[in-house]
């Protein structure tokens, strides 16, 4: 090895150490996580990064989201549905949409393979800016926490960090939310929403400024619990991932290693959104019903779609009372399936974005 290499492996082997010790202003190692209440980030860095994780995530997940909000809006019944309000079993009625496969192959056979990413340019927009002020709403408010309630239990002050964080996201990006649901439940040959533009300037002209955001008491209903259980069981179950590597590393003399890549980040993001989404599945079953509600509410996907008051109340009652209970999950599978990748590229994503970042500022600093 030359001089330079050993010169250069010793900068590196400099740069990595300051870079995970920076995390929390400690050497732990690879358990530091850049999500937990006491880490060490920078405004910058929760903003850039967010945008970063919420952009990635969305790329790999369009086509799912475009099920999910299809299964969620159709409203035909499933062979022998008990209604319980009633008591009869309902008639079978057929059902365009069944299932992830069938019903990708459904949408590409008459819409064609791009309208899987229908609305995605909306979508991508929301995602960035939802991730850049998430992240940045729950880093700030851990450290106002932090510094004037230090005695807070760890684990509820993630509870209410990520609570508050995504609902503050929530507004700020509803609109953006509510057309995307709409551009992706659109027929291809019936469009009314032609573009971004277009369809906020139609919606504002029929329905006001409050149709912008139809259906956000539903919406926060669902994103106040989520994120704060998902915030909340992130770091717990990444401790345990990390603990379990790391006993498998021990046991097998360093010759297994599961942690590769940073997966402990991806299979504790994956995890904590499967466990957060189904606890809340059916309050986002009743946001998508609300969002395409309106006078346009005939030119979407599902044509018999039935009328949804603004009462989440009332809206529970009614897909019950039409559907049965298991109207509240429809698209529960297809929406887990999307949640767990979202969930773990959002997180790998913004922890190694970080790390990243810090690695590019260490070297343009000393080239």
């Amino acid at each position: 090895m030359t001089t330079h290499d050993t010169d250069f492996s010793r900068k590196n082997d400099t740069i990595s150490t300051e870079i995970i010790s920076n995390s929390r202003g400690s050497v732990k190692g690879h358990h530091t996580s850049f999500v937990s209440s006491e880490a060490d980030i920078s405004k910058t860095e929760s903003l850039i990064c967010g945008g970063i994780a919420g952009v990635a995530s969305r790329f790999f997940v369009a086509p799912l989201d475009v099920v999910k909000i299809r299964l969620q809006l159709q409203t035909g019944l499933l062979s022998n549905t008990i209604l319980p309000l009633s008591g009869r079993t309902a008639s079978i009625s057929p059902l365009k949409y069944r299932g992830i496969v069938s019903s990708i192959l459904t949408i590409t056979r008459e819409e064609g393979l791009t309208a899987l990413w229908k609305g995605n340019l909306p979508a991508e927009l929301l995602y960035l800016v939802y991730g850049s002020t998430q992240f940045f709403i729950y880093r700030q408010s851990n450290d106002l926490i932090n510094h004037y309630f230090p005695a807070t239990d760890s684990t509820l002050q993630q509870f209410i960090t990520g609570a508050a964080s995504g609902a503050l996201a929530t507004v700020i990006t509803y609109p953006l939310d509510l057309l995307r649901t709409r551009l992706a439940a659109q027929r291809k040959y019936d469009k009314l929403h032609s573009s971004f533009r277009h369809s906020a300037a139609l919606i504002v002209r029929n329905e006001g400024l409050a149709g912008l955001f139809q259906g956000i008491r539903p919406a926060l209903g669902q994103i106040v619990p989520y994120m704060g259980l998902f915030f909340m069981t992130y770091t717990p179950i990444k401790d345990m991932t990390s603990n379990t590597t790391d006993i498998i590393k021990a046991l097998s003399n360093n010759r297994l290693d599961f942690n590769v890549f940073g997966t402990n980040d991806a299979i504790s993001g994956m995890l904590a959104g499967v466990i957060s989404k189904t606890g809340v599945f059916p309050l986002d079953v009743i946001r998508k019903r609300m969002q395409v509600q309106g006078p346009s509410k005939s030119i979407y996907v599902v044509e018999d779609m039935h009328y949804y008051p603004n009462s989440i109340k009332k809206c529970i009652m009614l897909i019950i009372r039409k559907e049965g209970w298991r109207g509240l999950y429809r698209g529960l599978w297809v929406s887990l399936i999307k949640a767990a990748p979202t969930s773990a590229i959002t997180m790998w994503t913004f922890e190694h974005s970080i790390t990243a970042l810090r690695w590019l500022k260490v070297n343009i600093k000393e080239p």
